[in-house]
């Protein structure tokens, strides 16, 4: 295969043709740095480059390979981290130079699962700092760039874990989604995002945004890549007090192709919400087509779906100005200023105001249960726009001007609070030909369903198939 078209393959072409020994992980990874080296110059989706120790374990995993010692699909794939997963003696910045020289001494518990599976790390992705943002913004480390325009933005905070799989920089990347952070780059660089349900991925050796709603997920270019990952990834951690106790299943068994009899309700709020045209109509035809292939589309009401800012973002203010409380005494003016300012705020918010804001979730979580008795999923758009200009303050979704921030976690905020799995997989582009996201969301531990439906319209269009100009 051509350099081009090994750092375009997804890990489920390239796995059985490294098994079979007719590419080297030695090529695909020497490859992958000719891509990164010929595009991280205008994308800056890295912060930090592992390229002498990426090669020195593909030589290791080419090695292992002719002995015949093959440990699975991931042998030999190219990985990045978010740059909040620990790995050990390799630095890990959380997005701010204050941890510019901070070397653990242990590799948290994804990337030791993908170490064991013979994964091969190129190195740790840009992020909004202490993933803290929507938007992949970082005046440290220097902004990410949306490989479809450059002048726009990734959207975040997992912004390098957007544009690195979707420029063929590398063929699996991580997140972490606390207010849509794995789902929003995804949407907005033409990706596959997957924010597994909460407890199912150990956040054990990750930097905490908020403890109750961060979910480390995978964001990669097609629905049997995020499968691959989490058959890796998933399943229960004594390090991580929030993972949960349940035995997780081969995610590449519900590849099927098949939608039938699944229940898709298409709630009525994400229509009326501020919303692009373009957008909304690429989205209503993407169910149409889960439709044609067998699923069942029902007009459903979210309730509570209006209160689903102000829940979330009161439990996240709270929980990262806890967290980040000492950082703030000590190295305040060292923090990205728009950074500083929301961890200043959540100081402010009062236990009393925390409390009601948990009841509250409480309410929203019941009446999203509610809801699920009655659908298998529910559909609609990612993003209500497509990728806005790089520090852009507000953005227009239709006739509405908005703060950008509130829209790019308007459809994925929810699904932080309810901890329920959610995917993101392309279904279009705008006339400007920038991507536009379908999000399907489900049961709690019902990835299976998740899956199932975002490959079988994946496998119906080519939308996955399309290569940014970078």
């Amino acid at each position: 295969m051509a350099d081009l078209e090994l750092c375009y393959a997804s890990a489920g072409q390239l796995a059985p043709r490294i098994q079979n020994r007719e590419v080297s992980p030695v090529e695909v990874i020497d490859a992958h740095l000719e891509r990164i080296g010929a595009t991280e110059g205008v994308l800056n989706s890295f912060i930090t480059l592992l390229a002498e120790e990426a090669r020195s374990s593909a030589r290791r995993a080419e090695a292992e390979i002719l002995r015949g010692n093959y440990r699975g699909p991931l042998h030999g794939i190219p990985v990045g981290l978010k740059d909040l997963y620990n790995t050990a003696g390799v630095r890990t910045t959380s997005g701010s130079r204050i941890f510019d020289n901070y070397l653990p001494d242990r590799d948290c518990t994804v990337a030791s699962r993908f170490q064991q599976a013979g994964a091969i790390l190129l190195g740790k992705l840009n992020m909004h700092p202490f993933a803290y943002g929507p938007t992949g913004e970082n005046a440290d480390y220097g902004h990410m760039h949306n490989p479809w325009n450059p002048e726009l933005i990734t959207g975040g905070s997992s912004g390098g874990s957007g544009s690195a799989p979707a420029a063929g920089q590398c063929t699996i990347a991580m997140g972490s989604d606390t207010g849509g952070s794995v789902r929003i780059p995804a949407a907005l660089c033409g990706i596959v995002g997957l924010k597994p349900t909460y407890g199912l991925v150990s956040r054990s050796g990750l930097t905490p945004l908020s403890w109750s709603m961060d979910h480390p997920g995978p964001m990669v270019r097609t629905v049997e890549d995020s499968a691959l990952v989490m058959n890796v990834v998933a399943g229960y951690d004594p390090e991580d007090p929030g993972s949960a106790r349940v035995e997780a299943p081969d995610y590449t068994a519900a590849l099927t192709g098949d939608v039938k009899g699944l229940r898709i309700g298409v709630p009525t709020e994400y229509f009326t919400a501020p919303l692009d045209p373009e957008v909304g109509q690429a989205v209503r035809e993407a169910i149409g087509l889960l439709e044609e292939l067998g699923a069942s589309v029902v007009e459903v009401d979210f309730p509570m779906f209006e209160y689903a800012q102000a829940v979330s973002g009161t439990v996240l203010m709270s929980e990262a100005s806890a967290y980040h409380r000492d950082l703030l005494k000590r190295d305040a003016d060292k923090i990205y200023p728009p950074v500083r300012l929301r961890l200043e705020a959540g100081l402010f918010v009062s236990a009393a105001d925390y409390l009601k804001a948990q009841q509250g979730r409480s309410e929203f979580n019941r009446a999203v249960r509610r809801l699920f008795e009655t659908v298998d999923l529910l559909a609609g758009p990612t993003e209500p726009v497509t990728a806005p200009r790089i520090l852009a303050q507000e953005v227009q979704a239709g006739e509405v001007s908005i703060g950008t921030t509130a829209a790019l976690t308007q459809y994925t905020r929810p699904y932080n609070i309810t901890g329920s799995p959610a995917i993101s997989v392309p279904c279009g582009f705008s006339r400007d030909g920038l991507p536009i996201g379908l999000q399907l969301a489900g049961r709690a531990f019902h990835e299976t369903t998740v899956l199932r439906a975002a490959h079988a319209y994946e496998q119906a269009t080519d939308w996955h198939g399309r290569r940014p100009p970078i």
